[in-house]
């Protein structure tokens, strides 16, 4: 993530002392913020771990509070406790240690004292909950120093979600694998449908496990696989011990996410649909269309604002693509976002497309990549269309081919 821009060693891991604390602070000075202040206690802060890369250093450990303060000017400080006193030693400025209560609660007030604004992993009524990574107490506690805290819900975007040119290919590639791996799923599909050969979705799963395999692609789950009523649930997954036949004239969802099987690579999360017939019949076909111009208003938005140079944030994206689907009837049947950032996990810390389960007024800054992805869903069947993008200085473009209609594998 770009905010790290020293050498890197020979394992791929970033050089100590490599974090960017000028660019931190121009992104402060121009968010009219007076300090980050990152703070975890055994790994609930993610976002600040990766950001200090804290726990990638090899022979400390850290399990006690920790607290990183990167002001707008000057040095940064640090407060660790007695015994982890190596925990930030490869990050610049100046620390202090503690070991009890009182001594924390000192060092804590001297660590904070003559900022105003100081922007932490907080998300006001936990309006993004991907953001709010500090504890309610510690925010307390903050605050009880006279502080006023803010998210830093742009600044993890801009030093957390931000990819660089190797991660940009990256993703590229494993968009690529992906795709191959949609595609030999439906052959598979399609000529079992012909041959009358019984099959599960299960079994196109584990097809598609092996070829992930042989791509060189890992994921944190085993591919979707649905069929009709499977494909009206967004989240379901096949399993040895559940799983539905696939049979003729079906609607069958296929969704599938991974990353190369690399240090530093990220992720890339394709859906398509298909149809095991040769005609897709209409009531299919109609809902399938409002979802693929739902997604592609949201892509024309996306990148007709990033052109013109207006900034847009990732609530205005979800509504354009929802406002499609509404206008066609399907209001009751949208159950989820539109979107959601990609990065080392499938579910990034970025901004996501959301003005439906969140409100998320976070900006799409270049370099950031995220789904599109609207779908409708029934009782007896769903749809859903999924594509990438990547936000440039200048442009936004889509990482795959866009699905025009239902596949027919018949």
């Amino acid at each position: 993530m770009t905010v790290y821009t020293g050498p890197v060693t020979a394992t791929g891991t970033v050089a100590p002392s490599s974090l960017d604390i000028a660019a931190v602070q121009a992104a402060l000075k121009e968010d009219a913020i007076d300090a980050w202040l990152l703070y975890d206690f055994r790994g609930l802060n993610p976002i600040a771990s990766d950001v200090t890369a804290v726990g990638r250093q090899g022979g400390h450990l850290a399990t006690r509070r920790w607290y990183y303060l990167i002001p707008a000017a000057g040095e940064p400080r640090a407060l660790v406790h007695a015994i982890e006193p190596h925990a930030l030693a490869h990050l610049p400025g100046h620390t202090e240690r503690y070991a009890g209560h009182e001594q924390l609660e000192a060092g804590l007030r001297r660590l904070v004292s003559g900022f105003q604004r100081i922007a932490m992993e907080y998300s006001p009524r936990c309006a993004i909950p991907y953001i709010a990574r500090v504890d309610a107490g510690t925010v307390e506690r903050i605050r009880g120093y006279g502080v006023e805290v803010v998210s830093s819900g742009d600044l993890v975007q801009r030093f957390s979600a931000v990819w660089r040119a190797s991660e940009i290919a990256s993703h590229i590639e494993a968009s690529e694998k992906l795709y191959r791996v949609k595609d030999r799923a439906f052959e598979a599909i399609a000529a079992r449908t012909r041959d009358r050969v019984p099959t599960t979705e299960y079994d196109i799963q584990q097809l598609m496990v092996k070829w992930f395999n042989e791509e060189r692609l890992i994921s944190d789950s085993e591919p979707m696989v649905s069929a009709m009523e499977n494909a009206g649930n967004p989240h379901y997954l096949p399993t040895a011990s559940k799983s539905r036949a696939i049979n003729a004239d079906e609607v069958v969802l296929l969704d599938l996410w991974g990353k190369l099987d690399r240090q530093g690579s990220v992720f890339a999360d394709i859906t398509w649909v298909g149809y095991t017939g040769t005609r897709v019949p209409d009531r299919y076909a109609r809902a399938f269309g409002a979802v693929a111009r739902a997604r592609d208003t949201a892509i024309a938005f996306v990148q007709q604002a990033v052109r013109e140079g207006r900034p847009v944030r990732g609530w205005e994206v979800d509504a354009a693509a929802s406002s499609v689907l509404k206008e066609a009837g399907y209001a009751a049947e949208i159950l989820h976002r539109t979107g959601h950032s990609l990065g080392e996990t499938v579910h990034g810390d970025g901004v996501n497309m959301d003005d439906y389960e969140t409100h998320d007024d976070r900006r799409l800054l270049p370099g950031t990549g995220f789904t599109i992805e609207p779908g409708v869903y029934f009782s007896d069947f769903g749809v859903r269309s999924e594509i990438n993008m990547i936000v440039s200085e200048r442009d936004a473009r889509v990482t795959g081919p866009v699905q025009p209609e239902i596949l027919a594998l018949a």
